[in-house]
């Protein structure tokens, strides 16, 4: 048996400490997938490392033909064809907890924003001064008096069920699985054209399987309360952007806090730039410093598999 570090090729930069474990078990070449450093160690590779911008397709598998596994650092997997990968034998790991409290406590935090105005102060203020700006921050209803529904409750959105409701939120959900969310609690599930003519805030939290592409289309958009905030935290991919756009040219009540696009980053001619009711980051819900380093920890699982054994986190066929 050959006592050959493997090679692992490392697509997107990962957290430190995860980065230096694996540099002490595997020959590690960090190399964007369009390079020549990547295009000369692919012959040998037995696993690669990607986050979210890399496209793990049959033409690049074609150039690792000794390829053993794929680790995705983060949740999702829609950027790597699966079927291609079970064809050529190639195993994909991935980190489905990683950022769940990240991403709960970003759409807290946007559900702060939007809803709950305040100023900071830089100077001393008159009275009447004082009176006049606490007489313009009002926020309009407390967030016990909202209904919040939440499309797509897996992991992130059977959580934010729950912290919802702790806070107050009428929580309505639905979700692709007839399984009750964990800890649901109160939230009531309701069939989609239900929950997003009833709620006056829309989280979005479905994946990226082919099927859910422009899920939120205009039939659903329309569907919206003309004073509506959509958030969407998932996959840009799901939500109709043009129709989007429409509808809060038309309404100019609603808004939207748009985290992820497609595509990423987004283009010139995406319709929702400049709209004031349009609120566009540039997919923050996951950066934080303890995320970024769980995500990074599928390492651990791309040597299992090189080395034979049994991952944790196998992402299956869908």
């Amino acid at each position: 048996m050959s006592d050959k570090k493997p090679i692992i090729l490392v697509a997107e930069p990962l957290a430190p400490a995860p980065l230096a474990w694996i540099k002490t078990i595997a020959t590690v070449v960090e190399a964007s997938a369009d390079s020549p450093t990547f295009a000369a160690n692919a012959p040998e590779a037995l696993g690669m490392v990607v986050r979210t911008y890399t496209r793990v397709d049959r033409a690049l598998l074609e150039r690792l033909p000794q390829l053993k596994v794929v680790g995705r650092a983060g949740v999702g997997v829609d950027n790597i064809d699966l079927v291609a990968c079970a064809q050529r034998g190639v195993k994909v790991v991935h980190t489905p907890d990683a950022n769940t409290q990240a991403v709960i406590e970003y759409v807290i935090c946007l559900l702060a924003d939007a809803l709950r105005p305040r100023v900071f102060l830089d100077r001393a203020l008159t009275l009447q001064q004082w009176e006049h700006t606490r007489g313009d921050i009002v926020a309009g209803r407390q967030m016990s008096e909202l209904t919040l529904g939440i499309l797509g409750c897996g992991r992130v959105g059977s959580r934010l069920a729950e912290v919802a409701q702790a806070i107050g939120f009428r929580v309505l959900f639905n979700d692709l699985l007839d399984v009750a969310p964990a800890n649901a609690g109160r939230a009531k599930r309701v069939d989609v054209a239900t929950l997003f003519g009833e709620s006056d805030i829309i989280s979005i939290h479905i994946d990226g399987r082919p099927s859910n592409r422009d899920f939120v289309g205009a039939s659903l958009i329309g569907l919206m309360r003309p004073d509506v905030l959509l958030i969407n935290t998932s996959r840009g991919m799901v939500l109709q952007t043009p129709a989007l756009a429409l509808f809060l040219q038309a309404h100019p009540q609603a808004r939207a806090i748009l985290d992820v696009h497609e595509p990423e980053p987004f283009t010139a001619d995406n319709p929702l730039i400049n709209l004031p009711n349009a609120f566009l980051a540039p997919h923050l819900a996951s950066r934080t410093e303890t995320a970024i380093t769980n995500m990074s920890w599928v390492v651990r699982d791309v040597i299992e598999v090189t080395a034979g054994r049994a991952p944790q986190y196998l992402a299956a066929v869908r």
